[in-house]
């Protein structure tokens, strides 16, 4: 075992050494095994007479250093195969690493530090596993939440001590993996080390060694590589963050359908103990491959498994192997693999037997079924608890079979001594779909003429077989091959399946019995009986139905087969439509996708439209997973695959293949559509009768065996048109001697052969040497190059988005495509910790991958205004959670409380390029509703106010300057996304012209603002100086404006008061709805005497004043807001001089073009004015002021001028945005700002 290290002063004392090497010694205890003379009698005499405790193991592991005189202990043990173990584990995990280290001191250290993480991980295993949390667990969970900064709702699922390369230096440490991020912590010599490292980032992840690493695990990002070694299981390390990493490529896919399997489970009382969310996962991983294995359905779950034997009366053997118990089914894999696979399902079952244990058949158990078949189970561990779950699943069968007359009786549990009861003659759900059921046959019949039947036998000619002459005798011989086999081994569901089968499938399935062994084969069958009904009821649902799926089978339904007889006629392609059009209604995730189409018109010449059905759920869905999604991943992972199995099995054609750039085109269409479409129709259904026994495997080691026939005219070609062609002409001769149907004619051959046609090649002949010089190829492998195939193909996929979202940014917005790309990777991070945490809105958390790039990821209020701290220019202190509410209530055009990616970037543009008007605009329209929100203003009057008005504000308000369409636009944008199924994609077409077409907005167009919002302007920009170094100066100059504004507003009323306007007048006004645009009011917007008017228009866009109690600290100039604030700022203005004064007069002749008044009016005016307001104690309702004021007051400081027109880099925001955001931090208390979401 590992000890703690300890000092050890005289290390021969006592001691013999038997290994060495510089850092380690290995020694034996003198008097314990042969020899040792008088010393070693006496210490073994020492040793035995001393108490236990005090006796020391025989073998021990010392540390130690050249140079010094002191070892430490790192292992004893009581047996010499003990400690050997402890001595190769820690030669080949740390020899080759200590020796990089330069001081003694380091390495001393490194290997104390190691010892103490291998200890404790070890009695973190050794912790109980019940129900109550153990405290080591539960320590480390808190640990990490507070070193990461992780929320509650990050979970920890396990954790282990390791080594992290930073460089060639290990830093020994705690790895904690979480459901959503990798995490590493290490503390040691006075440096530290943390990093955090989400699951949807990673790009690759592999276990290897090289010389300058040990065996360890690689995990790369797209900026960085890590390295991870020294595990004290890497084995089981590495499986976890296999699983880990695949659950969050699985959430970047999103897709309906294994989002209800894989989410994470949730036990029936929550667990808190460590193996709670290891378990789960680890029962995850133990179903998936036993749905795998067996093509069983996939809501099914593995209750558990044993070892046992099982006696196949064909070879009179007890074969060795593996029980497997789930739901609904019994299952047998022998140890050897081709040996011998069993499915039993549980609605087959009739009696389930304890026989008499015996020497040579101990503790057997018989299951007898319906199709009088019984099989025998021995050498069973703890027989009679698996019996009482056997029948505890049996009681949760339903009695009432579908297909039965009568409910069929219970399947009984009985022991030897009671006779077993005969079973009932009911007219039984088959076993096999060789006995079809009546109702199963002619379940629309009424309704629509169905294929009832595989299409092949109504449109073939119905020659006698012995007309066919050699063919129909091979034929025949084929058919009596399998029904001897059936004979042998059963017939159905539960046949024996063993490596005959396997031979029998490659020498051909004969045509009369394609279509009940592909149903056998795939697990299609299973699905079929256990839902009966249901594709007539999706048949029914579905027609008349229409979407962007049904558009697409419409197009392609004539080009499916179209040189077959069965697809010439109405029949088949009704067939065909109803097939298609019932699977895209049961998976709209998958809808329809081309290629379907070739597959499922080969599906109906051999089966009922319900067996073909349910054979292209068996494909889509387990078989081919993710092949027909919109972005074909699953296609483009097993392309991947192809690619490394050409470089392992054809190195010399590789990398030829890689510059003709072949790969890609032929993986896709020989793949998809199961070499349908490139070879003769009766050779490539023998593949796909090997494709139902085998799986993807077959499709591989047929695409190898190709090229590798074509070696030598492939290294010959120029280019990828030439090898297309030849690999093409090479499929097309591909021929089945022994098909029985008449030929038909190959379109693809009869546009590609030339002069001289190549040699006809025997389809199973290729078939054979496929199997002969490839066969090596096992599924698990392939199940784990799918998984790091996956890996790149996501993240490619990923990175093809966010260049499609940036090209979408019009190219006014100002940011370069680096700051645009990095933007959209910090806004999709914000999005998916909604996902991972949780969200307000369940909108955000879900992303709808059918949508157009751009709307897929999406953000709330909460979100955005943590993103909006991080990044924005304009730095309010407190005050910056309310503008980040204002600027997402204006960039939400919708109302939906989401914002897309180009809204983000639209916002966080006009804070950051234009001149200073642009940005002035941009803070000048967060103080104008619908930006400035009616909960700002406390009165519930002013707040019916506003709502009343609300809906002609938007109108009037223009929308932000690049954003081109209007806001009904949007609107209905929104209205027919949430009213179709499928978006319309014409319509985004529509929408973006228009856009383009769109016209700038000028200053003209903004409406007014009355005294409220002005005074809310003040406080943003009275906030966002506060941090800045040039502060005194600025907060004169706006105290300077703002005064001056003020006065402006006050003259302005003076003159609608002169022109015979009332305030109540302006008040009456601005309940009516405004001007319906802008336009109008910009003709006379500049001229005084109407100044009334705009503000009544204006009022559509304002609410009244605030409470007076507030309007008086801010008018007044109360000590309400403190030192320094805006309204005590203003008050403190009426003493200035008179140089400010006659500025001020300059710029109000110039802002408000007076001609017929002097200076001295403007200013006895503002004189006059002021003071009422500030007496009054409430804010003016009649005062307004534009924006042109407002700008040219800004202009005439210099201070405000350059504050606003200085250049601020985003690049160094995202880049700490980014270190928040993944915690590559080096303190251990700092706050992940999506914590609280």
């Amino acid at each position: 075992m590992w000890l703690s290290p300890e000092e050890v002063l005289v290390a021969n004392a006592l001691w013999v050494t038997e290994r060495a090497n510089p850092f380690f010694v290995l020694q034996r205890r003198r008097g314990h095994g042969k020899g040792g003379g008088l010393t070693g009698l006496l210490v073994g005499t020492l040793d035995v007479v001393l108490d236990s405790s005090a006796r020391v193991a025989p073998y021990r592991i010392l540390h130690q250093t050249q140079d010094s005189q002191v070892y430490w202990t790192v292992a004893c043990g009581s047996s010499r195969k003990e400690i050997t173990k402890h001595w190769e584990w820690l030669e080949n995990n740390l020899l080759q690493t200590l020796s990089i280290f330069d001081s003694e001191e380091d390495i001393t250290t490194f290997v104390k530090g190691k010892i103490h993480g291998i200890i404790a991980e070890e009695n973190k295993n050794l912790q109980p596993q019940g129900d109550e949390d153990p405290g080591k667990f539960k320590e480390a969970e808190l640990k990490m939440r507070k070193q990461f900064g992780m929320p509650e709702g990050e979970k920890l699922v396990n954790y282990y001590s390791c080594s992290y390369w930073k460089g060639r230096v290990p830093r020994q440490g705690w790895l904690y993996l979480t459901v959503n991020h990798l995490c590493f912590y290490s503390f040691l010599l006075g440096k530290e080390v943390s990093l955090v490292v989400q699951w949807v980032d990673i790009t690759r992840l592999e276990k290897n060694a090289t010389l300058l690493f040990p065996e360890s695990i690689r995990v790369d990002t797209r900026d960085q590589e890590l390295f991870f070694s020294m595990f004290l299981n890497i084995g089981e390390t590495f499986k976890l963050m296999e699983q880990l990493a695949n659950l969050a490529m699985r959430q970047l896919l999103d897709s309906e359908g294994f989002l209800e399997d894989k989410v994470l489970p949730r036990p029936v009382r929550p667990h808190r103990n460590i193996s709670a969310l290891k378990r789960d996962l680890d029962a995850r991983a133990k179903n998936e491959c036993y749905r795998a294995t067996f093509r069983l359905p996939r809501d099914e779950r593995l209750d558990g498994h044993t070892s046992c034997t099982l006696w196949t009366p064909f070879n009179k053997l007890h074969i060795p192997g593996q029980m497997f118990i789930s739901n609904n089914y019994i299952c047998f894999a022998s140890k050897e693999e081709d040996a011998c696979h069993l499915i039993i399902p549980l609605r087959e079952v009739t009696i389930v037997e304890k026989a008499d244990s015996s020497s040579v058949l101990p503790s057997p158990l018989s299951i007898s079924t319906k199709s009088k078949m019984t099989f025998l189970f021995a050498n069973l561990k703890d027989r009679d608890f698996l019996v009482q779950r056997i029948s505890d699943f049996l009681q949760k069968t339903p009695s009432k079979q579908p297909g039965s007359i009568v409910g069929s009786r219970k399947a009984s549990v009985v022991d030897t001594n009671t006779e077993s009861p005969a079973p009932q003659e009911v007219p039984e759900q088959p076993a096999s779909p060789a006995s079809p059921l009546s109702s199963r046959q002619s379940f629309c019949a009424q309704e629509v003429p169905t294929a009832s039947q595989g299409l092949l036998k109504l449109f073939q000619k119905n020659s006698p077989m012995e007309d066919l002459g050699a063919k129909g005798a091979k034929e025949k011989m084929k058919e009596e091959s399998w029904h001897i086999h059936f004979f042998e081994y059963g017939r159905g569901v539960c046949m024996y399946r063993t490596a005959k089968t396997r031979a029998l499938v490659l020498k051909g399935i004969p045509e009369s019995l394609r279509g009940e062994l592909w149903l056998l084969f795939s697990g299609a069958w299973n699905e079929m009986v256990t839902h009966p009904g249901y594709y007539a009821e999706l048949v029914e649902k579905s027609t008349g139905k229409y979407s962007l799926a049904t558009e697409e089978i419409e197009r392609d339904l004539h080009r499916s087969m179209p040189e077959h007889p069965a697809f010439q006629n109405e029949l088949g392609i009704a067939a065909l439509r109803r097939v298609l059009t019932a699977y895209a209604f049961r998976n709209p995730t998958i809808g329809y996708c081309q290629a379907m189409n070739i597959v499922t018109s080969v599906l109906l010449l051999y089966g009922s439209e319900e067996e073909a059905f349910w054979l292209l759920v068996a494909l889509c869905e387990r078989m081919l997973p993710d092949y027909y999604n919109t972005r074909v991943v699953g296609a483009l992972v097993d392309q991947g695959i192809f690619e490394e199995l050409t470089r392992d099995f054809l190195p010399q054609l590789s990398e030829k293949m890689q510059d003709l750039g072949v790969i890609s085109s032929i993986s896709l269409s020989w793949f998809l559509t199961l070499f349908l479409s490139v070879m003769p129709f009766e050779s490539a259904v023998v593949i796909v009768d090997c494709f139902f026994y085998e799986g993807i495997k077959v499709i591989l080691q047929v695409a190898l065996a190709v090229l590798d026939a074509n070696m030598e005219q492939l290294l010959g070609c120029s280019d990828e048109g030439e090898a297309m062609t030849m690999l093409g002409r090479y499929l097309d001769n591909v021929v089945n001697k022994q098909s029985v149907s008449p030929p038909i004619p190959h379109l693809h051959a009869l546009l590609t052969s030339g002069d001289d046609p190549p040699a006809e090649v025997d389809i199973f002949e290729l078939l054979k040497v496929s199997y002969e010089k490839f066969s090596s190829l096992r599924a698990e492998d392939i199940e784990q190059m799918r998984f790091k195939q996956r890996l790149k193909v996501i993240q490619s996929l990923e990175d093809t988005a966010k260049r499609s979202v940036v090209r979408a940014i019009p190219v006014d917005i100002g940011f370069s495509i680096e700051e645009l790309e990095d933007l959209y990777m910090v806004f999709k991070a914000k999005h998916l910790a909604s996902q991972y945490w949780g969200s307000s809105h369940t909108v955000a958390g879900r992303r709808d991958p059918s949508l157009p790039y751009l709307e897929q990821y999406r953000i709330d209020a909460s979100q955005f205004r943590e993103l909006f701290a991080s990044l924005t220019p304009w730095a309010c202190g407190s005050h910056t959670p309310v503008l980040a509410g204002r600027m997402f209530r204006l960039l939400d055009k919708n109302k939906d409380s989401l914002i897309n990616f180009k809204e983000f970037v639209t916002g966080m543009s006009g804070m950051y390029h234009g001149d200073l008007t642009e940005k002035l605009k941009v803070l000048y329209k967060l103080h104008l509703p619908p930006a400035l929100s009616p909960e700002e203003a406390e009165s519930a009057l002013e707040a019916a106010h506003y709502f009343t008005e609300d809906s002609s504000s938007e109108e009037a308000l223009p929308q932000e300057e690049q954003e081109g369409s209007s806001g009904e636009d949007v609107q209905e944008k929104r209205g027919e996304e949430k009213g179709t199924s499928s978006p319309d994609y014409r319509h985004y077409l529509r929408m973006w012209a228009k856009e383009k077409e769109a016209q700038k907005e000028t200053i003209k167009d903004l409406p007014k603002m009355n005294q409220e919002q002005f005074i809310e302007l003040c406080k943003t920009l009275y906030n966002m100086f506060s941090e800045d170094p040039m502060e005194q100066d600025l907060y004169h100059a706006i105290a300077t404006v703002a005064s001056l504004l003020l006065r402006i507003g006050e003259v302005g009323k003076k003159f609608s008061a002169r022109t015979g306007r009332k305030p109540r007048d302006c008040a009456t006004e601005e309940d009516e709805p405004p001007a319906p645009g802008p336009h109008q009011d910009a003709a006379r917007e500049l001229q005084p005497p109407a100044a009334g008017d705009p503000q009544a228009k204006a009022g559509g866009d304002t609410h009244l004043g605030k409470a007076p109690q507030e309007s008086q600290v801010v008018v007044e100039g109360g000590s309400g807001e403190g030192q320094g604030s805006p309204s005590q700022l203003l008050s403190d203005d009426e003493t200035k001089d008179d140089m400010s004064m006659s500025s001020y007069s300059v710029v109000s002749t110039g802002s408000l073009q007076c001609e017929d008044l002097t200076d001295d009016t403007v200013l006895v005016g503002g004189e006059a004015c002021s003071p009422t307001a500030r007496i009054g104690g409430t804010v003016d309702t009649d005062w307004c002021i534009s924006f042109e004021q407002i700008l040219a007051s800004i202009l005439t400081e210099s201070v405000l001028v350059n504050f606003f027109e200085k250049r601020v880099d985003i690049g160094l925001k995202i880049k700490d945005q980014k270190k928040v955001e993944r915690q590559f931090s080096t303190t251990s208390d700092h706050e992940q700002p999506g914590a609280s979401s």
